[in-house]
C-alpha cells in the first residue's frame, strides 16, 4: 500500500534543540535562521525588526522568544548551537542601533527595539505568529517581509509556502491519517513500530534513520544525566531551585526506595535542563520533553536484556501515535492547551512502553487512548511565562500516567470503548472550546492566582 501518510519522521518529530520552549525557542529560532538566509542576499538591507503576536507575545520574555529570534537571525541552528550563545542575544543587545550579522555574513543595523511585542490578536492564523521584516537606509516599504508560524514541536511554517517548513508527507510506504487505520496495517504479527519503520525507510535509509534514532536516544540519556548532576537555581524570577540531583543522591544512598521513584526523578532531570535553556530533545515538545526519556530510561534500566533495537522499537511506535496527534488535533499548548503538550507526550511514552513490554498493536493504542483520556482538558498557564511552575513537576506526574496506561493496556486484550481516534477529536474540539488565556498566555489559572516570588 502506497499513500500520502499523517506519520512524521521520528527524526523530526524528536528534534535535538535547546530549551527552554520548542514553540516560543526552537521554532522562532528556525524562523529567524530561515529569514536570515533569505535576507542575507539581498541587495541594500540595513536593518531588520521582528514582530511577535499572540502566546510569543505574551510568554515570549519568559520562554526566550526574542533571544532565539535574534540568535536564528545571526545563523544560530537549534540542533548545532551553543545554548550559552543563545542566551542574551536579544536581551544583551545594545539599545542603540549596533550591527547584527545576519546568517553570520552580512552586517546590518539592530537593536533591542527591533523586537516588538504586540498584544495578542483573535485575528492570527496560529497563536504563535511572527513577522520579520528587512528594511533599506530610507525606510519605506520593507525589502522582505515573512510572517511565520510556531506551530508546536519545533515545527514552522512560512506563510504563503507552508509545506517547505512542515514535516512532509511520505508518498510512498505504509499511509493512514488516523488510528483505525494504522491499526488496519497492522496484520499477520506487524507491529506499529513496523509501519512506522517502513514509513522512515521510505525517506531515508535503514542505515540513517537507525543512525538518526540512536542518536536521539544518546542525547536523551545526556540530558538525563546532566539533569541528574546539576544543582542550583534555575534562571527568572521565580527562583526555583533544582531538585533532581539531591533526589538522586538520596535514592543512591537508599536502596530500599522503590524503583518507580526514579521514574520521577528522571522526568524532573529532563526539565529542568529544558527550563535552564539546556540542550534537549524536542519529545514531541520541550514543555513536555521530560515525560518520553523518563519512561524509556526507566525501562531500560529495570529490563535486563534490553537492547538498542528495543528502544528504536519504543521510539517508533511513539512516534507513530504523535503524528496521529499532531495531524488530528496538536502538539502546541498555544493552540491545544497542556493537554497537547503533556497529554500528546503521555500517551506517546504509554505507547512506546507497551511495546516494548510486548504489546500488540491493539493494545499499543488502548495504551495511547488511556493516556489522552486522562489529560482532556488540562490548561497551560505557566506562572511567569516561564517552563517551569507547574510544567515540571507536570512531567514528573505525565511519566507515571504513561506507565500506568500501558500496564492497564496490557492487563487487557486490546478491546476497549472509547477509540484512540475519538479522544484525539475530542482533544481538538477541546481545545478549540478552551478559553485562550489557558494556552499558554500566562493570563489565567495558576498564572495569575499565584503571587511570584
Amino acid at each position: 500500500m502506497t499513500s500520502t501518510t499523517v506519520y512524521v519522521s521520528a527524526l523530526d518529530l524528536f528534534s535535538i534543540g535547546i530549551g527552554p520552549s520548542s514553540s516560543h525557542t526552537v521554532g522562532p529560532m528556525r524562523a529567524g535562521a530561515d529569514f536570515a538566509c533569505r535576507a542575507a542576499d539581498l541587495t541594500g538591507v540595513a536593518r531588520v525588526s521582528v514582530q511577535l503576536y499572540g502566546s510569543l507575545s505574551a510568554t515570549g520574555r519568559g520562554h526566550g522568544t526574542p533571544d532565539a529570534v535574534v540568535a536564528g537571525l545571526r545563523g544560530a541552528q537549534p540542533e548545532t548551537c551553543d545554548p550559552d550563545d543563545v542566551r542574551g542575544a536579544w536581551s544583551e543587545h545594545p539599545d542603540t542601533p549596533t550591527d547584527l550579522q545576519l546568517d553570520g555574513r552580512t552586517p546590518v543595523l539592530f537593536s533591542r527595539d527591533d523586537v516588538v511585542f504586540n498584544p495578542a490578536s483573535r485575528d492570527l492564523r496560529h497563536p504563535n505568529t511572527m513577522v520579520l521584516q528587512a528594511w533599506g537606509d530610507g525606510g519605506g516599504t520593507p525589502l522582505l517581509e515573512e510572517t511565520y508560524l510556531s506551530v508546536g514541536g519545533g515545527f514552522i511554517e512560512r506563510v504563503g509556502d507552508d509545506r517547505e517548513h512542515a514535516a512532509p508527507a511520505a508518498e510512498d510506504g505504509p499511509g493512514f491519517s488516523n488510528a483505525a487505520e494504522l491499526l488496519a496495517l497492522c496484520t499477520d504479527g506487524r507491529t506499529v513500530a513496523d509501519v512506522a519503520w517502513a514509513a522512515e525507510c521510505a525517506r531515508r535509509s535503514p542505515d540513517d534513520v537507525t543512525a538518526g534514532i540512536d542518536a536521539v536516544w544518546a542525547a536523551m540519556r545526556t540530558c538525563v544525566d546532566a539533569g541528574l548532576h546539576a544543582d542550583g537555581v534555575l534562571p527568572g524570577r521565580l527562583h526555583v531551585r533544582r531538585r533532581a540531583a539531591a533526589m538522586r543522591r538520596r535514592l543512591e544512598d537508599d536502596p530500599t526506595s522503590a524503583i518507580d521513584e526514579w521514574l520521577h526523578v528522571y522526568a524532573l532531570a529532563v526539565n529542568e535542563e529544558n527550563a535552564g535553556g539546556g540542550r534537549v530533545v524536542t519529545a514531541p515538545t520541550n514543555g513536555a520533553a521530560g515525560i518520553i526519556p523518563a519512561v524509556l530510561h526507566y525501562w531500560w534500566k529495570t529490563t535486563p536484556d534490553a537492547t538498542d533495537r528495543d528502544v528504536r522499537t519504543f521510539l517508533l511506535t511513539a512516534a507513530a501515535v504523535g503524528s496521529l496527534i499532531k495531524a488530528n488535533a496538536s502538539i502546541s499548548g498555544a493552540e491545544g492547551g497542556c493537554q497537547a503538550e503533556v497529554g500528546s507526550a503521555c500517551a506517546m511514552a504509554a505507547a512506546g512502553f507497551c511495546a516494548v513490554r510486548g504489546g500488540t498493536a491493539a493494545q499499543v493504542e488502548n495504551a495511547a487512548e488511556i493516556a489522552v483520556e486522562h489529560h482532556l482538558g488540562l490548561t497551560c498557564d505557566p506562572i511567569g511565562g516561564l517552563v517551569q511552575i507547574p510544567c515540571i513537576e507536570r512531567n514528573a506526574v505525565a511519566a507515571s500516567t504513561a506507565v500506568t496506561a500501558a500496564r492497564l493496556a496490557l492487563a487487557g486484550d486490546g478491546s476497549h470503548v472509547v477509540s484512540l481516534d475519538a479522544v484525539i477529536q475530542t482533544m481538538r474540539e477541546t481545545g478549540a472550546d478552551m478559553n485562550d488565556k489557558y494556552k499558554e498566555t500566562s493570563r489565567g489559572g495558576l498564572a495569575v492566582n499565584v503571587v511570584e516570588c
